[in-house]
């Protein structure tokens, strides 16, 4: 099997730390500081290098802190490919309070890219080897809207399958041209995608399939937070509720459950086999603090209760 290709149009370099009290003014004094390469498509590889499959990071980048995220990245032995771009990588960083258990998340918006920037992105997807495409997070200013389509459109020329994990006009976009293998909006992203409200029993559901009829998409996972997530696909529809367990850090855990479901799909998995891996990366993600991703030993032990609670 090939390595997964992932996509990130707007990398970060993720900082994290703890602080007693998160207060205006004052200076805050933090501790436990670290830093990591970020943003969707790169924490996506991340984790599917965690949980034993390969990865490999395309994602453009630049100015002194896009060096600092080269480096990160060679930190983690994670092999990836720099697409030069003159802004500069931007920083993100969070805070947890120890007093609260509240986490404070400070990202920018990143930098703005050129035509010739966006354009040598896509030409770099075209001649990658891969059978398999992850694209993930938003996308940064001067890129056009339907960047994530033309995108889909190679993708499928090829005879190779994405899935894509944005928002908005872009996934909109996405949607409209078709080809799309997976998607994962967030309840509020979904219901933005179909207009509708998803409230009442059943709701969700119905408009998944409908989405799903008309647009080609094979596989759709609504992330619901604390409330789980639901898999819509042409066979139906599965709901699971979200295990209840110590949370340190929301950072990560959609990027979590993206990278092990679409690892699982490119094997050959069934969609709910990869929907049940993706629940335990998503929830492994949050029992590891500030910007760290899920452990490998905690997403084999949570697929188990995945597991078990599906059965019952």
């Amino acid at each position: 099997m090939k390595p997964i290709l992932t996509l990130t149009l707007n990398p970060t370099i993720d900082g994290a730390s703890e602080a007693d009290v998160v207060r205006p003014i004052h200076k805050v004094r933090t501790r436990n500081e670290r830093f990591d390469p970020g943003g969707g498509g790169i924490n996506v590889a991340r984790v599917v290098t965690e949980v034993g499959g390969a990865a490999f990071a395309l994602y453009l980048a630049g100015g002194a802190t896009g060096g600092v995220l080269d480096a990160l990245l060679c930190d983690y032995k994670l092999p990836a490919r720099r697409i030069d771009i003159e802004g500069a990588t931007r920083i993100s960083h969070s805070v947890y309070e120890t007093s609260t258990g509240l986490e404070y998340r400070f990202v920018p918006e990143g930098p703005e890219v050129s035509e010739p920037e966006w354009r040598a992105c896509l030409d770099a997807v075209e001649s990658a080897d891969f059978d398999y495409l992850v694209a993930s997070g938003s996308l940064p200013r001067g890129a056009p809207v339907d960047f994530y389509a033309r995108v889909s459109a190679i993708v499928r020329k090829r005879g190779a399958r994405m899935t894509l994990d944005t928002s908005g006009e872009a996934l909109k976009a996405a949607v409209a041209e078709g080809g799309l293998h997976m998607i994962k909006p967030s309840l509020n992203e979904f219901e933005a995608l179909t207009g509708r409200e998803t409230q009442a029993p059943g709701a969700l559901e119905e408009a998944g399939a409908e989405l799903i009829s008309r647009s080609g998409v094979d596989v759709l996972a609504v992330t619901l937070g604390q409330d789980g997530a639901v898999l819509i696909d042409k066979a139906g529809a599965l709901r699971m509720q979200a295990l209840k367990v110590k949370a340190l850090s929301a950072v990560g855990a959609g990027d979590s459950f993206v990278a092990a479901m679409s690892l699982w799909l490119a094997r050959g998995a069934s969609s709910r086999e990869a929907f049940l891996w993706g629940m335990a990366a998503g929830t492994a993600a949050v029992l590891t603090p500030g910007t760290q991703m899920c452990r490998r030993g905690d997403v084999e032990r949570l697929h188990g209760e995945f597991v078990k609670l599906a059965k019952s």
